[in-house]
């Protein structure tokens, strides 16, 4: 058996339905987009079957996204649940086939309510289809089943009609970045996007200040002492004038005959035009800046672009961002 061969056809045949789909989508998708948009209420999402595994990722989409949705199962709408719909509400349901079944049972409640109905649709001449206030064609040609039985087109189909009506309902409402990690606390990206520089660089006396005329070797006992592989000088309003790193000793050493480095001062070997970040920068901009310039340590400023403190790259790791 050639597994690649048929895995390469499935993907195909599902390519070939999203772009079927995207090619026949009119005017209906902005009338469904436009409708979530200006929803007071919750974008209930419900479905059977397979169609209900569909719904429930949309769901997932939508709440992650700023729309905010729950999944209604059919089953259990009829014996109670059809309560959670409110009037301001809207219904999306999802059908391969367009079989009424439970569904009938809640768009009729959803009518009774003047709840607007928006169905995504495998079948465009079926009841359910007809019923929708507004109808989202997402049939397909054909499964990626042999048998053209097993729901694969049509739920990859249905899936990604879902996603890019969250995308659209995303880019209305200009939902950030920043957005997306306050609604992911817990997990990598929201680590990443909501962690702020603040939280973790080092201040006060952990920051290893040195004065113009230190001597390199008086420096090199301040470095040793904070721990952090640099040491930092300012000017008097407090702005930095320079930062010298362990690299720079390294660096330093090569070019300098050691009679002559006994000689020097912190003011003769830093490095001026230091690169900072503002300590309310997002812990992922630093580590951006330090993969960009392939530096380990970043001064950190404040609004009047004063030194503050220094992050340094393995505090970022130790917040497990990489």
């Amino acid at each position: 058996m050639d597994s690649q061969k048929h895995a390469r056809e499935v993907m195909r045949v599902e390519a070939e339905a999203i772009k079927a789909m995207a090619d026949r989508l009119g005017e209906s998708f902005d009338l469904a987009v436009e409708t979530i948009l200006h929803c007071s209420g919750r974008v209930i999402v419900t479905g059977r079957g397979k169609s209900g595994h569909i719904a429930r990722k949309i769901v997932a989409t939508f709440n992650s996204t700023g729309t905010s949705a729950f999944f209604l199962h059919p089953a259990e709408a009829l014996h109670g649940d059809l309560g959670l719909i409110q009037p301001n509400d809207i219904l999306m349901a999802l059908s391969k086939s367009g079989q009424i079944n439970e569904l009938g049972e809640i768009i009729a409640a959803a009518r009774r309510l003047g709840v607007e109905i928006i169905v995504l649709g495998g079948t465009v001449e079926s009841d359910l289809f007809r019923r929708a206030d507004i109808g989202l064609d997402c049939s397909v040609a054909k499964e990626a089943c042999p048998n053209n039985l097993v729901p694969t087109s049509s739920s990859t189909a249905a899936l990604v009609m879902g996603d890019a009506i969250a995308i659209a309902l995303l880019r209305a409402r200009n939902f950030s970045a920043e957005d997306f990690a306050t609604l992911h606390p817990g997990g990598f990206i929201g680590r990443r996007l909501v962690k702020r520089v603040s939280e973790v660089h080092h201040t006060g006396d952990e920051v290893p200040l040195v004065s113009a005329d230190m001597t390199l070797s008086e420096m090199m006992l301040v470095m040793t002492a904070k721990r952090l592989g640099c040491a930092m000088l300012t000017n008097d309003d407090g702005s930095i004038d320079g930062i010298f790193t362990d690299g720079d000793l390294r660096r330093l050493w090569e070019k300098v005959l050691d009679k002559d480095l006994i000689k020097m001062t912190a003011d003769d070997v830093m490095t001026r035009g230091s690169k900072a970040i503002s300590q309310d920068a997002v812990l992922d901009a630093a580590l951006a800046l330090m993969e960009k310039y392939a530096i380990t340590q970043l001064p950190t400023v404040d609004d009047e672009n004063k030194l503050v403190g220094i992050i340094h790259l393995h505090d970022i790791l130790k917040s497990k961002l990489v």
